[in-house]
């Protein structure tokens, strides 16, 4: 009995001097807690203002007379000699060689105009010449560049001339020059050159 006595007693001391987790907790006072000072509100960062720049003006093109242009450099070249009546032509595009900007399209279309009625070539449409760019892989905008270029064209379209047409000079006084070259051999037939009218 004495040996249950010491292991009852020894079990008390043990378990008397733990205590349990819940017990410490409600034994230590709690502490009040300071009440926190509110942050000042953040403001977002203010972007940094840019100086506020002008939109830029589109360029303003010349107002060009391309019919006036055209039109007595064509007379010429369809007077020239060793021109054959009733050959297809290939119309280029007009190519921009000054030092400015220029619409081009307008030239191209009133040299296409200017050709329409005449007796002597037969043009060839501009929705064919565009069709036959794109074959050789050629963006339909692109003026011909190299004669080679315009033979490989003129071959898909059956042309045997092509007229070249380049606007080069001063953007404010340009001059237009023309060129008419047989689209087997690259032979220069007539070439012509004129101020651009205003």
């Amino acid at each position: 009995m004495k040996k249950y006595f010491l292991i009852v007693a020894m079990a008390a001391l043990i378990l008397g001097g733990c205590t349990l987790p819940n017990q410490q907790q409600t034994q230590q006072p709690e502490q009040p807690q300071q009440p926190q000072e509110p942050l000042p509100p953040v403001n977002p960062p203010v972007p940094e203002q840019l100086p506020v720049q002008p939109v830029p003006q589109p360029p303003k093109f010349a107002n060009i007379d391309w019919t006036a242009t055209v039109q007595p450099m064509l007379a010429k070249m369809l007077k020239s000699d060793g021109v054959q009546s009733g050959s297809v032509l290939l119309v280029d595009s007009v190519k921009n060689s000054t030092n400015g900007s220029l619409q081009m399209a307008k030239a191209t279309d009133a040299l296409r105009n200017a050709l329409a009625n005449n007796t002597t070539f037969q043009v060839v449409p501009a929705d064919q010449v565009s069709s036959a760019k794109q074959s050789l892989g050629l963006s339909p905008d692109d003026s011909l560049a190299s004669v080679s270029k315009a033979i490989g064209l003129a071959n898909i379209v059956k042309a045997q001339y092509v007229l070249y047409s380049t606007v080069s000079g001063d953007v404010k006084a340009p001059t237009m020059s023309m060129r008419l070259i047989t689209a087997p051999s690259g032979e220069i037939v007539w070439s012509g050159r004129g101020a651009v009218q205003n």
